[in-house]
């Protein structure tokens, strides 16, 4: 015990994260404009951007280990057949309405991009997503359910 001793002792909890859904899906949303953005960033410079995240695989004894793997990122901007950029985004799999039947944001260029999404990324942390956020999880959460 006299190692102990030597060690400064306090009862502590770890901070936890918001409950709160609202605070959760804002923050989903930010990080996906912000790898978005760092996707068109490096799409302009004409590099290839391929960012990974860590999995859980078997390797070949059978024992579960810890792999890093390519993540599977889909690019939020298309371009329509006249050639013009447009950006779309989507949350719980449905594309978000900005207004009433308006789901995508006209870029023009491609490196007006990043610059829109620092828009839109102020936008959500404002909060003028919030309602629509709501309503494409609480649609996916209906549709999960059902299948269940």
């Amino acid at each position: 015990m006299s190692i102990l001793k030597t060690l400064k002792l306090t009862t502590a909890l770890p901070v936890r994260t918001s409950n709160d859904p609202v605070e959760r899906a804002r923050n989903k949303v930010i990080a996906a404009l912000a790898e978005q953005k760092a996707m068109a960033e490096a799409k302009v410079a004409g590099q290839h951007y391929a960012p990974t995240h860590m999995v859980w695989r078997k390797n070949e004894d059978g024992q579960r280990v810890q792999v890093e793997t390519p993540k599977r990122l889909r690019a939020g901007w298309f371009v329509d057949a006249s050639g013009q950029t447009f950006f779309g985004l989507r949350y719980a799999g449905k594309p978000i309405e900005f207004a009433k039947d308006k789901n995508a944001i006209t870029v023009g260029e491609l490196t007006a991009l990043p610059a829109i999404l620092d828009t839109l990324t102020e936008a959500v942390r404002a909060g003028e997503l919030d309602t629509q956020l709501a309503a494409a999880a609480a649609e996916r959460g209906h549709m999960l359910r059902k299948a269940v």
